[in-house]
């Protein structure tokens, strides 16, 4: 009912820079958050950042000042810029959305990732 789909990944030298997007279709009433989540290899999945309908930002510590989250409702689409990469920035990035459906349901969905490495 949700779909995710992200894009803009790739690969990248250390201090370097790249923007990536999601776009959610669907039978949406409400997004009323999106995020970013990354899983490093042989780690778990955590948080990088999240952003609400009214422009609420919340950063993982090890990635604020230097990643900075915006979305535009109007297209239901969350980008993620993300500057002064790092090796330990590398990894399958996720968007997460969190909203109603049109059938006053609440959804979470999630993108199919998309990978980043950061090397020379």
């Amino acid at each position: 009912q949700v779909q995710l789909v992200e894009s803009g990944g790739g690969l990248v030298q250390p201090g370097g820079s790249l923007r990536l997007s999601c776009a959610a279709s669907g039978t949406i009433f409400r997004i009323n958050s999106m995020g970013w989540y990354r899983q490093a290899p042989g780690k778990e999945r955590e948080l990088v950042a999240t952003i609400t309908t009214g422009g609420s930002a919340n950063y993982a510590h090890s990635v604020k000042d230097r990643f900075a989250v915006s979305r535009d409702n109007a297209k239901n689409t969350a980008y993620l810029q993300m500057n002064s990469l790092k090796p330990e920035d590398t990894g399958v990035y996720y968007c997460n959305a969190v909203g109603v459906l049109t059938t006053v349901r609440l959804f979470e969905a999630w993108g199919q990732g998309t990978l980043v490495t950061v090397s020379f």
